[in-house]
C-alpha cells in the first residue's frame, strides 16, 4: 500500500523492539516551548516506546480540525510509514475531535502528552492510593474520549420512526459504566482521604512540625529524602521514579527534636488538570505542611522555567502560601565556574525573597547547612507555639 499511495517502503524493525514512536511539537511562540522535544522523548521512554524521530512545526494558533495542517499532518504521515513508527504523540494536548481526526488522517494511533503521563503514572503506582488516584485520573481521561475510542459504536441506521440505532444506546452505556467506575473510585479514595487526615490530625496533635518535599520530576527529592532520613524510597535518574507519598520522622540533634519529612509525586509542565485532582489526597501533604522544601536541578539549563511550573501546581493546589525554602540540589554536576560563591543565600520568588541553599544529595556536600537551616525553622515555630 505505501508504494501505490507513492509513499517509501516501511523500514521492518526488530519483533523484539520497542513500539516505535515519532514525536511532534508545534511552536506557537510560547516561551516554554521545547524545541528540542527533550523532555517529551524522555517521557516516551520512560513510558517504554522507542523514539524513531522528531517533528517540530511552528503554527500561529492550532488548527480546530488537526491541530496542526492537513499538509504537515501528511509529512508525518510518511515519516511514521519510512520508520515503520506504530504511534505519533503530541507533545500539546489534543482534544478528542483532534486526537480523532488525526488518527483517521495517519491511520496511525495518536496520543498526547496527557495520555503518555497517565501511562507512566499507571506503571509507576505502588501504594493503593496511588493505584486508585491513576484510575480515576485515566477514567477521567477516557469519559472525554468516548467519541474517538468507540467510534465504532457510532448511529448506524435512522430514518423514520427510528430515534437513533443501537450505537448510540451502546455509548450511553458505556458512558454509563465509566461514571459508576468514576464514582466507585471517588468513594474508595475518600475512605483512604479520611484514613489519611486521621494520621495527620494526631501528628497535629503531637505538634509534630511538618516539613514536605516538592519539585520538579527527576530534580532529586527522594534522594535528598533517602540522604536526610536514611529511608531507602526508590530513586532512579527518570520521570516519576516515584509517585507515592512516603513520611519519616527527620531527628535534628541542633534542635533536640524531630520534624515530620514527606516526599511527595514530582510536578512537571502542563501536568494533567485529572491528575492534579486526582492526586488532591497526595498532594495534601503538601497543602498542609509547615515549610516546603522546593528541590530544584540547579544543573538543568531550563531550570528557572521548572520553579516557575512548579509554583504554578502549588498554585492550583492552594499551597502557594506556605513558606519556602529553595534547594538548589545537583551542584556536582555544575561546571567549576557556575558553582556557587556561597552555600546560603537568597532568591526572589514570586515577589518574595526566600532563602536558598546549594546541596547535593548524592554527594553528600551542604546537607549538613540544610539540617541547620531546618533546625532554625523548627525552633522558630517553637517559639511560636511558646
Amino acid at each position: 500500500m505505501g508504494g501505490a499511495l507513492g509513499h517509501p517502503p516501511a523500514k521492518k524493525r526488530p519483533a523484539s523492539a520497542l513500539p516505535g514512536v515519532i514525536l511532534v511539537g508545534v511552536d506557537m511562540g510560547l516561551p516554554h516551548f521545547d524545541a528540542e522535544l527533550s523532555e517529551l522523548a524522555e517521557l516516551a521512554r520512560t513510558a517504554g516506546y522507542e523514539v524513531l524521530d522528531r517533528v517540530v512545526c511552528k503554527r500561529r494558533a492550532p488548527d480546530p480540525a488537526l491541530y496542526l495542517g492537513s499538509g504537515k499532518a501528511d509529512e508525518i504521515k510518511a515519516l511514521a510509514l519510512a520508520h515503520g513508527a506504530q504511534e505519533i504523540l503530541f507533545d500539546q494536548a489534543l482534544s478528542p475531535a483532534q486526537q480523532r481526526n488525526l488518527e483517521r488522517h495517519m491511520e496511525l494511533a495518536v496520543n498526547d502528552r496527557v495520555l503518555l503521563i497517565l501511562e507512566i503514572f499507571s506503571q509507576r503506582a505502588r501504594s493503593h492510593e496511588g493505584k486508585l488516584q491513576v484510575e480515576l485520573a485515566r477514567l477521567q481521561y477516557l469519559s472525554t474520549r468516548l467519541v474517538r475510542r468507540w467510534s465504532h459504536l457510532e448511529r448506524q441506521s435512522g430514518g423514520i420512526g427510528l430515534r437513533g440505532g443501537p450505537g448510540e444506546t451502546q455509548i450511553e452505556l458505556d458512558r454509563r459504566m465509566i461514571g459508576d467506575a468514576i464514582k466507585r473510585t471517588r468513594e474508595r479514595l475518600e475512605r483512604v482521604k479520611r484514613q489519611r487526615n486521621t494520621q495527620r490530625r494526631q501528628r497535629e496533635r503531637s505538634g509534630t512540625f511538618k516539613v514536605s518535599l516538592v519539585g520538579y520530576t527527576n530534580a532529586g527529592k527522594s534522594s535528598l529524602f533517602n540522604a536526610l532520613v536514611k529511608a531507602r524510597a526508590y530513586a532512579a535518574d527518570q520521570l516519576f521514579a516515584t509517585l507515592d507519598t512516603t513520611t519519616r520522622q527527620l531527628y535534628l540533634s541542633e534542635a533536640g527534636r524531630s520534624l515530620s519529612l514527606s516526599d511527595t509525586v514530582g510536578f512537571i509542565r502542563d501536568l494533567p488538570h485529572a491528575l492534579v485532582n486526582a492526586f488532591a489526597a497526595t498532594l495534601q501533604e503538601a497543602c498542609e505542611a509547615d515549610l516546603l522544601l522546593h528541590v530544584v536541578d540547579c544543573a538543568n539549563p531550563a531550570h528557572l522555567e521548572q520553579i516557575a511550573n512548579v509554583q504554578q501546581v502549588l498554585r492550583e493546589i492552594g499551597a502557594e502560601g506556605i513558606e519556602q525554602v529553595l534547594v538548589f540540589n545537583k551542584i556536582d554536576a555544575l561546571a567549576p565556574e557556575r558553582l556557587p560563591l556561597q552555600s546560603v543565600d537568597s532568591m526572589e520568588l514570586d515577589g518574595q525573597s526566600v532563602a536558598r541553599i546549594f546541596l547535593s544529595a548524592q554527594t553528600g556536600q551542604g546537607l549538613d547547612a540544610l539540617r541547620g537551616l531546618l533546625a532554625q525553622r523548627l525552633q522558630a515555630a517553637l517559639q511560636e507555639v511558646v
